[in-house]
């Protein structure tokens, strides 16, 4: 991958980071239900800090025409698997979801699974270790939320299971 292609990678990326902060942040507003407004919300931030390291680095690299090695190059690390965890503890007070969360959820699953993809793919293709690190922070993260998602889309369609699985952590056979 020459520096142009690089370049053109990290713009394609700024363009999805910020279609998918509208869309969980239209999503937040939209929601009744107090679990999805939260875990888009943060979804939502996450993306917004991604956005931003995109941004720095893409600035630094288009003067430089390198990667720069001045860039804080770390995000924060997802919250998001804590949303559902903190359910349990609130679950008698949670209203359903509709139709359009789950489709929201939907949405949302198919976003991340291409954004983990893509990541992984750029980290893939380049040499530099600074660079591979740093894609393989965001491929990890937009692994995580794909996994949060998946896992919110169970609670949705099968709120039952769900809790059964999240309430009982391992089978040890003891008394």
């Amino acid at each position: 991958m020459n520096e142009k292609e690089r370049l053109n990678s990290l713009e394609v990326a700024l363009n999805n980071e910020t279609r998918e902060r509208e869309f969980y942040l239209k999503n937040a507003e939209r929601t009744k239900n107090p679990v999805g407004k939260k875990m888009f919300q943060q979804i939502g931030d996450e993306e917004l800090e991604h956005y931003e390291r995109l941004k720095q680095l893409h600035q630094k690299w288009e003067k430089q025409e390198k990667w720069p090695g001045t860039v804080p190059l770390k995000v924060k690390e997802t919250v998001v698997k804590n949303i559902l965890v903190d359910l349990l503890q609130e679950a008698e007070k949670k209203p359903e979801g509709d139709e359009d969360d789950l489709e929201a959820v939907r949405t949302a699953i198919d976003f991340e699974a291409k954004g983990a993809k893509y990541y992984a793919d750029l980290r893939d293709m380049v040499s530099d270790p600074k660079e591979r690190q740093f894609f393989d922070l965001l491929a990890r993260i937009e692994n995580e939320h794909y996994l949060s998602l998946k896992d919110t889309e169970e609670y949705l369609t099968d709120p039952a299971s769900w809790y059964r699985k999240a309430e009982h952590h391992s089978l040890d056979g003891a008394p």
